[in-house]
């Protein structure tokens, strides 16, 4: 890929067990030279991990005066706690002539897309919610009653990635990634 070409954001997103993780891992391994957005987070850090690289730890009183002062391109509470991603955070990145990619939720991807009409939002599919329901059931670490939920959040999430700019579907691993090579390479031709 081109390294002389202007730098975007790219904000990856996919359902619980479509393997996001794993091409976003793949194409990242090919391509060291981007940069995978650090969040910041109320909750508190689990062994190993260490601020500024895994997560900005954050108290909820700093994260609301964040949000008081619209300091975030997104932001959402999962189980308790607030993870977000500072607008200050990705400008020195962009500005530093980084390309950067910010794996986050569908809902909280649209809220970037808002602020940041630029960003290039991609969402990783699965080829069908059959082969997602069969991938969840083979992990064998959830309950049922978890399953269902899932997959009735896939559902949404499939809704709403028609918002998105392009869909990636995780059939094969190697065809996934290339289709990730494929469409950054192609949007950051557009500059």
């Amino acid at each position: 890929m081109n390294k002389n070409l202007s730098k975007k954001l790219f904000v990856i997103s996919g359902s619980s067990g479509v393997g996001k993780g794993t091409v976003l891992k793949g194409f990242l391994k090919k391509h060291p030279e981007f940069m995978l957005s650090i969040s910041c987070t109320t909750r508190k850090p689990r062994v190993g991990e260490v601020d500024g690289v895994n997560y900005f730890f954050m108290t909820k009183d700093e994260f609301q005066t964040c949000i008081d002062n619209n300091k975030f391109l997104e932001w959402a509470e999962f189980a308790g706690n607030f993870y977000g991603t500072k607008k200050k955070y990705i400008q020195k990145c962009l500005e530093e002539g980084k390309d950067i990619i910010l794996e986050i939720e569908t809902k909280g991807a649209l809220q970037v897309k808002k602020q940041m009409p630029e960003s290039v939002l991609i969402f990783i599919a699965p080829p069908s919610i059959e082969a997602l329901e069969s991938r969840l059931r083979g992990r064998h670490t959830e309950d049922e009653e978890t399953i269902q939920r899932r997959l009735h959040e896939v559902k949404e999430e499939l809704r709403l990635a028609q918002q998105y700019d392009y869909k990636v579907i995780n059939d094969n691993l190697e065809d996934a990634i290339t289709q990730l090579e494929k469409i950054i390479s192609g949007e950051q031709e557009k500059c």
